[in-house]
């Protein structure tokens, strides 16, 4: 098991103004991090053929050369011929894929940052006819996308098997191309929160039932990539409450559930958790302020990285009757900088932010925040 404990980070002279917490560096194994900025996982859909082109590899440079310490890319699919939603998302399988994002990789090396792609199954999120694999159905615990509605495929022991074997060789093969860390996608109602979700997972074999045994999928997932990628390499565990299909949906409801819950999860080899929440700002349990985050990294003693709105008026939510992720201004951070500063997490995932603004480190670093532009809804259907 990596030692990822950074030392204690330096009290902030003044709480209001001063950025230092977000600048200060983060170590865990090999892993070293010129800042506390992290770029969150957005799917951008711009990879025709699953292959991340210059212009992915650009988009992502330019967010390095901004300031941002570690990117985490867009979903990557897995080689599973089920891994997939959506048209034009990039897989990390196959030659001319991998190819695709060795380029990536460069490119976000050559301005000093780190990357780790995440690694990506789609679950029930997937619908038939989806290219390129076409009819093939949306995979499953239990054949639910959705609580009590059965419209997938429920997946088999061999399923099951082959699903942890393409996350074992995604994640050795990110190692082997020079990545710096690999996170799991196991948040947000997809595949790995579907078998965490007692909603979507009515199995009663060793997959389902309690807690700890909704949690042998992941479990296995990431002893699995451990045994691929060795002792030294960081795993990132992307998690969250919170699904697609219900936004009030719980894992846990207390503290005590949460230990249940992450103890399995942090002792099969994950590093660093990355905690999803819409508002990062938002007590998780009644009688604490502490968030996701701040839960998180006191439970297990591994380092959390907080997320949900940096920097921004608005939340993600859509507007009633509308798709693409909700309009935003640029917003304060001094409350984000007031619980850093008391240590409640180590690691800072910026998102709709960083889309709008790639030098966004660099104006918080600056004291430029007042320039910084609106996320717009536009800002998702151009990739620069």
């Amino acid at each position: 098991m990596l030692f990822c404990r950074p030392p204690e980070l330096t009290r902030r002279r003044n709480p209001v103004s001063d950025s230092s917490p977000l600048f200060q560096p983060f170590t865990c194994g090999p892993l070293q991090l010129a800042n506390r900025i992290v770029m969150a996982p957005m799917t951008r859909n711009f990879s025709p053929g699953n292959i991340p082109g210059e212009n992915v590899a650009e988009y992502y440079r330019r967010r390095a050369a901004g300031g941002v310490g570690l990117i985490v890319t867009e979903g990557t699919c897995i080689d599973h011929i089920a891994a997939s939603g959506y048209p034009d998302v990039p897989y990390f399988h196959g030659e001319e894929r991998l190819a695709g994002w060795q380029r990536v990789l460069e490119a976000v090396h050559s301005e000093g940052a780190k990357i780790a792609p995440q690694l990506w199954h789609c679950g029930g999120m997937r619908k038939a006819g989806v290219p390129p694999e076409g009819d093939v159905p949306g995979y499953t615990p239990s054949g639910m996308n959705m609580p009590g509605k059965v419209n997938r495929h429920i997946m088999s022991q061999q399923d099951i098997d082959d699903v942890i074997g393409a996350f074992a060789r995604g994640a050795a093969d990110a190692k082997r191309l020079g990545f710096d860390a690999v996170e799991l996608h196991g948040a947000h109602g997809y595949l790995i929160d579907q078998f965490f979700w007692a909603g979507t997972n009515v199995r009663d074999d060793a997959y389902g039932g309690s807690m700890e045994m909704r949690s042998r999928f992941a479990v296995e997932i990431i002893e699995a990539v451990r045994a691929a990628v060795g002792p030294d390499f960081p795993i990132i565990l992307r998690w969250s409450q919170w699904k697609q299909q219900d936004y009030t949906a719980r894992l846990a409801q207390s503290p005590a559930e949460l230990e249940e819950f992450l103890a399995p999860l942090s002792a099969a080899g994950v590093d660093i958790f990355h905690c999803s929440t819409r508002r990062f700002w938002e007590p998780e349990f009644e009688g604490s302020d502490l968030n996701l985050a701040g839960w998180t990294r006191k439970l297990t003693g591994k380092p959390a990285i907080t997320v949900g709105s940096v920097g921004l008026t608005e939340d993600f939510l859509p507007v009633p009757g509308e798709s693409t992720f909700r309009e935003a201004e640029p917003a304060s951070l001094d409350e984000l900088l007031r619980r850093m500063g008391e240590g409640e997490f180590d690691l800072v995932a910026v998102g709709r932010a960083l889309i709008a603004n790639p030098d966004w480190a660099q104006l918080v670093q600056e004291d430029r925040l007042a320039s910084a532009r609106a996320f717009e809804k536009e800002n998702l259907f151009q990739l620069v």
